[in-house]
């Protein structure tokens, strides 16, 4: 433990943010409050933290078996046939033996425990695995631990304030991916006083301690102090985000050691989840639904049974007992089918070779990737590389494109050589060489400006030839890389080096740049002011070494640099231009300082970071101070490259019918001709820019302007989306899906359709049939173990054989994402489709009934053999006639099955005559009484596919 800290790491789990302080408050936590973290106190070390462990499991050991049943049972499906199953311990009511409603029910709920307890273990072994991950902990002797180590590619296990890094420039990079979805890498400093500190073991010798805010939600800010006190006078330091290292992340470059701040459900990444949720496919929501549907059917006709009586006698008890009688209308058998078959394709999911690695969290909704209307995407990192090139120089009266950056690079070239060029004869310069050196000074200034503000640190790394501490000596050109939080500025700090400026060296004081004449120039980073997303901008104040001047630049968006710079004429017509040809525009600008006017503004800036109320509002204050009449150097234009296959891939969901969504912070013509570029809009397709709007009646109205339009994309902000949520251009809900996942989407939509075709349509009407003809009563024809074996054994192979079907070949649903379209219309499981085979079952029952009535011979039990083997001959060519691609497998679970019912004849004496059915008299009775059944059914679809074949059967033919 470390002063009451169980050290094992927590990640998060991905999901929108949470109500936190409730949640904190109801879990006992109370409300929360500041803390103070004392280091080298030890009578001071009281505070008590959260069990730090990771549990993204639904369920525990008590719970496990109460949660899954309640998510089973809160659906009418299930429900149902508990009741069903439970209502034959009331002697009234009781149709048969107990095991034939309990045996199926109770298989169903077995392989619902199973699956669930499969994904439940796995989860746990996925935490187990990161719960007993190992860290060092730096202590000293009788004292308990109180700092971490946390080396290059581990996981921060809490959130941590930073206090010391083995980089030799002061600081390190995270991965935050896990955190907050970005793949860029973040910039972390530590706390300055406890990095000039000679070794890490001096972190025990000082006495200290951390002020921290609440624990709150938000991963962008914190608010804190660091204060050491045994030095004279005590040094205190502003805390910020960048001195955090939050739980989740990954350390991307060399070792770190922090102090642990927040644990458990204080944790940044737990306060910004919910509680994993059981998900339901809408494919098992419309199941349900048709499920209440034959239920009503069930009241009707058992209402219509009673009425036939007259309502005589016991009538309300007579309901009842009908609608126990009638209940195999709903098949159990369809629960069993629908569960394994999810099962099925969530392995054929994880072993697809054309996806590797993919994992599959939830065997629930396999068949939703079917389903897909819309998709949600974002640009950078997924329809993008993340790689920046440089394209444009623009300095308002000139501009410079990839054609033409060797003309910057001789400017740069002769600012440096200049002096050494001059001819000493020369009394006075010409009128062109005067305009050449204003240009060049321009020139300059602004590569000069791009090279200094930045964020980005010179890593050399060993070559094979030159060992690393020489090639950073030397600055070894090809020992060199570049590390960033941003590939933008990698991108601008690669192209001031093509031109002649290089950036050779980087810590927290200090930056080196490298002249065309291999001269190096030295600046002290007196500040730096990091990019936010609410100030859209980044600046730095350095100071010349060889001069002393002090100057302050700054790049950002052109929204908010346009009230920063001084007033022009062409800002905002060439941030455009360059944007329409989807470019990211970034404006640069600087301001020379004067000495007292630096240390004036140094003076209120410490204070206001030391503010530990309101400091974002007092910093942002001191800064913009400083923000005024900056001169405008230039505007900088770069590209992040397409993926690969981004084009045919959006080009294939658009063609599918999937409505794909683009979100991206770009300006709204640099993300239109991103969109334009990748194919996500055609060339000639109208855009309806989403006017601003405030409330949800302007929302409305501009939804009603975009829908008299048609094939035309949509342009719409966060905030007017925001107003207008709830109400998307369709009215449909939206589902989400990674790119990659739609990879086999084309067959799981279509398999699982069938087999809701062909359990809703064998002769499920049978024993409503056998009630009105034999006077309306309500006894079974088929009892025992025959209502078991139909259920399961009997049929239930074959209609699970059909996970295997195919409409056509994955290589031709990709060829042809026009399929797709018809999955989206959900007709395998429309009304009418529905009423179609409930108007077949019907048919087939009658057949089946008054076929074994009339053919019959004078006992009973006849009238059971011959009905109940048409029943299972029939639903075995049910399934055979919605077959569209035989696999071997089907065929050898057709065969299963007839070959279970009839080996299972000889212990069925009690229900069949073993005896008849050995005769020829029985196999022609079945055997008409089959075709009779199936025959018209088989014509009927030969028919339709031969005068109106569906889309899918014409390129198979």
């Amino acid at each position: 433990p470390l002063g009451g800290l169980p050290l094992r790491p927590l990640i998060h789990r991905v999901s929108l943010p949470g109500k936190c302080c409730e949640w904190l408050r109801c879990c006992g936590g109370g409300e929360p409050r500041p803390r103070t973290v004392w280091l080298g106190h030890p009578e001071k070390r009281d505070q008590r933290y959260p069990r730090n462990v990771i549990n993204n499991q639904k369920y525990n050991f008590f719970t496990f078996l109460p949660g899954v049943l309640f998510n089973q049972f809160k659906y009418f499906f299930n429900l149902y046939f508990l009741l069903l199953a439970c209502s034959q311990f009331v002697p009234e009511m009781r149709l048969g033996a107990l095991y034939t409603y309990w045996v199926p029910l109770g298989f169903v709920l077995a392989v619902t425990v199973i699956r669930e307890a499969v994904e439940e273990t796995r989860c746990y072994v996925r935490d187990r695995e990161v719960n007993c991950q190992a860290y060092s902990r730096l202590t000293a002797r009788g004292q308990p631990p109180v700092f971490l180590f946390i080396t290059q590619n581990q996981r921060v296990p809490a959130d941590m304030i930073f206090l010391r890094t083995s980089e030799k420039n002061g600081s390190c990079f995270l991965r935050t991916d896990q955190l907050d979805g970005e793949t860029d890498w973040k910039l972390r400093l530590p706390v300055a006083c406890t990095q000039r500190l000679p070794t890490a073991a001096d972190l025990l010798q000082i006495r200290s301690y951390v002020y921290a805010e609440e624990p709150n939600i938000d991963i962008h800010n914190f608010v804190g102090t660091f204060t050491r006190e045994d030095s004279d006078p005590p040094i205190s330091e502003s805390l910020s985000i960048e001195n955090t290292l939050w739980a989740g992340t990954v350390i991307a470059s060399g070792t770190v050691v922090g102090v642990v701040l927040y644990t458990g459900r204080e944790l940044r990444s737990v306060m910004n989840t919910s509680n994993p949720r059981s998900k339901i496919g809408l494919f098992d929501l419309e199941v349900n639904c048709l499920t209440k549907i034959l239920f009503g059917a069930l009241v009707v006709v058992s209402l219509v049974m009673v009425a036939l009586q007259h309502f005589a006698g016991r009538w309300y008890l007579q309901i009842i007992r009908f609608l126990l009688l009638f209940s195999n209308i709903i098949p159990i058998s369809l629960r069993v089918n629908l569960d394994m078959g999810k099962i099925v394709y969530s392995w054929v999911i994880r072993r697809d070779s054309k996806i590797p690695g993919t994992v599959v969290r939830s065997s629930t909704i396999p068949e939703q990737l079917g389903r897909i209307s819309y998709l949600l995407t974002d640009k950078t990192g997924t329809l993008t590389q993340n790689e920046m090139v440089f394209k444009r120089l623009h300095l308002g009266t000139v501009a410079y494109s990839l054609d033409s950056m060797d003309e910057v690079q001789s400017h740069i070239f002769s600012v440096y050589t200049q002096q050494s060029q001059d001819p000493p004869a020369q009394k006075g310069p010409t009128l062109t060489t005067k305009v050449r050196r204003t240009m060049s000074s321009r020139v300059h200034e602004a590569v000069k400006a791009i090279a200094l503000c930045h964020n980005v640190t010179p890593v050399y790394e060993s070559n094979g030839v030159t060992d690393q501490a020489e090639a950073e000596k030397q600055y070894e050109d090809s020992c060199r890389v570049y590390q960033a939080s941003s590939p933008d500025e990698v991108a601008l700090v690669q192209w001031t080096e093509s031109v002649g400026l290089t950036l050779v060296g980087r810590d927290q004081s200090s930056m080196q740049l490298r002249t065309p004449g291999d001269q190096i120039l030295n600046f002290t980073i007196l500040q730096i002011f990091p990019f936010t997303y609410e100030s859209k901008r980044m600046g730095v104040i350095v100071r010349d070494e060889s001069t002393g001047e002090i100057t302050f630049y700054m790049k950002g968006a052109d929204v908010v640099m346009a009230g920063i710079v001084q007033y022009n004429d062409w800002l905002e017509e060439e941030c455009g231009n360059m944007a329409r040809e989807g470019l990211r525009v970034l404006v640069v600008a600087k301001k020379s300082l004067a000495e007292e006017q630096y240390q004036d503004f140094e003076a209120r800036y410490v204070q206001a970071k030391l503010s530990v109320h309101d400091r974002s509002l007092k910093v942002a204050t001191v800064i913009e101070s400083l923000e005024m009449e900056m001169e405008l150097l230039c505007l900088t234009g770069v590209e992040d490259q397409l993926q690969a296959d981004v084009r045919p891939t959006l080009e294939t969901l658009r063609n599918a019918g999937i409505k794909v969504w683009m979100l991206t912070g770009d300006k709204l013509e640099t993300a239109t001709c991103t969109a334009k570029n990748a194919h996500l809009v055609t060339r000639n397709q109208d855009i309806h820019v989403f006017r601003l709007v405030t409330n949800r009646s302007e929302a409305h109205l501009e939804l009603n302007a975009f829908r008299r339009k048609h094939d035309c994309a949509l342009v719409i902000s966060g905030d007017s989306l925001e107003v207008g949520a709830g109400t998307p251009p369709t009215g449909s809900s939206w589902e989400c899906a990674s790119l990659p996942a739609l990879g086999r989407g084309g067959d799981g939509g279509n398999d699982v359709s069938m087999i809701q075709e062909s359990d809703c349509g064998v002769g499920v009407e049978g024993k409503a049939v056998f009630s009105s003809v034999f006077y309306f009563a309500s006894v079974p024809l088929y009892q025992g173990f025959l209502i078991i074996g139909y259920s399961t054994i009997y049929t239930m192979f074959p209609v699970f054989s059909l996970v295997l079907d195919k409409d056509v070949k994955s290589e031709v649903a990709m060829l042809y994402p026009e399929l797709y379209k018809d999955l989206l219309k959900g007709r395998p499981l429309s009304y009418k489709t529905f009423l179609i085979w409930v108007l077949i079952s019907i048919y087939q029952g009658s057949t089946i009934m008054y076929g074994a009535l009339l053919l019959f011979e004078s006992e009973f039990v006849h009238i059971v053999a011959i009905s109940f083997t048409s029943l299972i001959l029939t639903e075995l060519l049910m399934v055979a006639l919605t077959i569209q691609t035989w696999h071997w497998l089907m065929t050898v679970a057709e065969l299963l099955s007839l070959a279970c019912y009839i080996a299972s004849l000889v212990f069925l004496h009690e229900f069949i005559d073993v005896y008849f059915i050995a005769t020829l008299s029985f196999l022609w009775k079945v055997s008409v009484i089959t075709l009779v059944s199936c025959l018209p059914l088989y014509v009927l679809k030969y028919l339709r596919r031969r005068f109106s074949p569906p889309s899918y059967s014409k390129l198979t033919s």
